[in-house]
């Protein structure tokens, strides 16, 4: 636990007089006697020097040595007639004047052996996270353990991985680590060097919300230890991933290379449902929590993730398991389950779970079921295969980006404020959008007939 000066008036039992630039909740990071002091201490820590009262006055007077004392912390071991201007002092410890400095320094190396400890405890689990998910896995437990936020630059300034941070923390760890002219907005920003001299590969950028600074100091500094190891050497989750993201493709393609794979696959069923699953905490390892729901199933891996977001496929009788299993989750997580489908057309039970797990996400609902949505059970499950194609052909003339545009704009129960924002545009640029859609469609955003017209040919779209 780091000390501060004011727990360390507490502790003596004195008078914090915080007339120099280190304030109250300054860190304390030594204690020394007034005649062992010469080295001037680190700005943003505080350095004790402890002596008599006399000593004390004896070293504000001299000139030289004076202006060393105002920048650390003057502890007089009694009484001080007149403390400086500009100098921050404890005086008048109510502990007896011979145990002031054997007490500080017992206290400061205590506190030193238990940040120790943590750091240690914290680099075991990061190499543990380092064999399980590699680089990606050491990122986000280094941001958890910091409770802020860590990202991951290569030597061209591109992110390798981050967590906890957007794309202004990027922004910011970008400009402190290549020494950009841009205003930074976060604070305390650390930067660690990963390799050294001509074999720097990376740069590891942090920010902690609370806690010690040098614990986390110390701890990135271990990580940015292994990050170099790691990225050094050949990344088999990796290698891993790419292959998964590879073999999905196929089954997502379908036809007789989609059956094929799946039989080498150990895949003996004739269809797969597919599903989309993320949490609202980034710091959550989603891919890492299906692959472990899997193998307690005794199933394949039939997943890949990107940004977040886990896509797989699970045989049909193992679908109310994963449901179950992300419902009661230690933290929220959104997920959209299709309809089980033949495993040479499995495209469209992708697609089904995609717009399942949208929904979830939009709603803040733990498991959404694509053919339970009440427009799906009620509705288009309903109609004949010529009346649904009718329907989704009022929206065939849109492009890509102004289907996105009109179902978020309906997902957002026309709230032109939040359907902007989540879209990452003006509200003018919105507005124009919406009189296009309603130009090339005929619909009309402000009848609600046409909104739900719109929306149920949204659903009816493949």
């Amino acid at each position: 636990m780091a000390r501060d000066l004011a727990s360390i008036a507490r502790l003596l039992g004195a008078t914090l007089v915080a007339g120099g630039a280190l304030g109250p909740k300054a860190t304390v990071a030594s204690a020394v006697p007034v005649g062992d002091f010469a080295v001037v201490p680190h700005p943003q820590f505080a350095t004790l020097v402890v002596g008599s009262p006399d000593e004390i006055a004896r070293g504000l007077d001299d000139p030289e040595r004076g202006d060393l004392l105002r920048l650390a912390v003057v502890v007089a071991t009694g009484p001080l007639s007149a403390v400086p201007d500009g100098v921050t002092a404890l005086i008048a410890p109510t502990v007896d004047p011979s145990v002031v400095l054997p007490t500080l320094q017992a206290v400061l190396a205590t506190d030193a052996a238990a940040e120790d400890r943590a750091v240690l405890a914290a680099t075991k689990v990061l190499a543990l996270a380092a064999r399980r998910s590699g680089v990606a896995g050491v990122v986000a437990e280094l941001a958890r353990r910091l409770d802020g936020w860590a990202v991951l630059l290569d030597r061209d300034a591109q992110p390798i991985a981050s967590a906890g941070a957007g794309a202004l923390h990027i922004g910011d760890a970008v400009a402190v680590a290549f020494n950009r002219p841009v205003r930074v907005r976060s604070r305390a920003l650390q930067v660690h060097p990963v390799g050294t001299d001509e074999d720097m590969s990376a740069f590891l950028v942090v920010t902690a919300r609370s806690g010690s600074t040098s614990r986390a100091r110390d701890l990135s500094s271990q990580a940015a230890a292994l990050l170099d190891l790691l990225l050094r050497t050949h990344d088999g989750s990796r290698t891993e991933r790419l292959g998964r993201a590879t073999m999905m493709r196929v089954l997502e393609d379908g036809g007789p290379n989609a059956v094929a794979l799946a039989k080498e696959w150990g895949v003996r069923d004739r269809a797969l449902a597919a599903f989309t699953l993320s949490a609202r905490s980034s710091s959550v390892d989603a891919e890492r929590a299906v692959i472990h729901w899997l193998e307690d199933l005794g199933a394949p891996h039939l997943l890949t993730a990107a940004q977040g977001v886990v896509t797989g496929f699970v045989r049909a009788e193992h679908i109310d398991e994963i449901a179950d299993r992300a419902t009661t989750f230690s933290v929220p997580l959104h997920l959209g389950l299709g309809s089980p489908s033949a495993l040479d057309a499995l495209a469209r039970s992708v697609e089904e779970a995609r717009r399942a797990h949208r929904v979830a996400a939009t709603e803040g609902r733990s498991v959404v079921h694509y053919r339970a949505m009440p427009t799906v059970d009620l509705v288009l499950d309903r109609l004949a295969p010529g009346d649904a194609r009718t329907l989704a052909a009022l929206v065939d003339p849109l492009d890509d980006d102004l289907v996105d545009t009109l179902h978020t704009f309906l997902a957002e129960n026309g709230a032109w404020g939040a359907a902007a924002a989540r879209l990452g545009v003006h509200r003018q640029t919105l507005a124009a959008r919406v009189r296009r859609i309603e130009h090339v469609t005929g619909l009309s955003m402000s009848s609600a007939d046409d909104r739900a017209a719109a929306w149920l040919a949204l659903r009816a779209r493949r």
